[in-house]
């Protein structure tokens, strides 16, 4: 019994870090979203958002949407296509964690 908790709690853990994010994988995959959301987040044009603080959650919610074709953009719905939920929360957690 006491081992099957043991493991019940490792998987939790892993589980919630998996949540969270890993914002320096997410700061490695970030090159290509540098293009037009600068390389700290904070785009140089206006037509592109800053991304740069935003809410780890609704970034997460806003690139899902775009890989799910549930939102539509050609440009980030291309970018988008090949990121996998882990990719995604990772890029979210780090532009959430810069100011």
């Amino acid at each position: 019994m006491r081992k099957l908790l043991s493991v019940l709690a490792m998987a939790a853990l892993a589980t919630s870090v998996q949540a969270a994010g890993d914002p320096a994988a997410g700061k490695a995959k970030a090159g290509t979203c540098a293009a037009c959301h600068g390389a700290a987040g904070i785009a140089a044009m206006d037509m592109y958002p800053n991304l740069a603080g935003q809410k780890q959650g609704y970034l997460v919610k806003q690139l899902k949407a775009f890989r799910d074709g549930k939102r539509k953009d050609p440009v980030m719905g291309a970018m988008a296509k090949a990121l996998s939920d882990q990719d995604i929360t990772n890029l979210a957690a780090y532009y959430a964690s810069l100011k």
